[in-house]
């Protein structure tokens, strides 16, 4: 996902910088569209990121109550787990900060 957010990036950025005459709505119509796709997917993160984390603190509540390895051992993977997450959605959201910069530019050049 974040490939695809990098290149259709590059290539939003690409047309700005681009001299050549551009339709501009049509641009702005695809880019918007793009992210509408992206805040869409960044929900369906921000879901499954706080599902991991209640998740992983209930394990942790539980290795408190019933302390075993085999739970605590579950509960550092569940944090494991979550950091990636967690760095996974701190991309997308910050990617989609910048679509919306490229957002204003394009609505500038119509």
């Amino acid at each position: 996902m974040y490939k695809y957010l990098r290149t259709h990036e590059k290539r939003m950025l690409d047309l700005l910088d681009s001299s050549q005459e551009q339709d501009w709505e049509t641009i702005k119509a695809y880019h918007l569209a793009q992210i509408g796709f992206m805040q869409h997917e960044r929900l369906i993160h921000l879901i499954v990121t706080f599902a991991f984390a209640f998740l992983t603190l209930g394990f942790y509540i539980i290795s408190i109550k019933f302390p075993t390895v085999a739970i605590a051992v579950l509960a550092l993977i569940l944090t494991a787990l979550e950091s990636f997450y967690i760095f996974h959605y701190y991309r997308l959201e910050n990617g989609v900060q910048r679509w919306y910069e490229i957002y204003n530019r394009i609505c500038e050049r119509c």
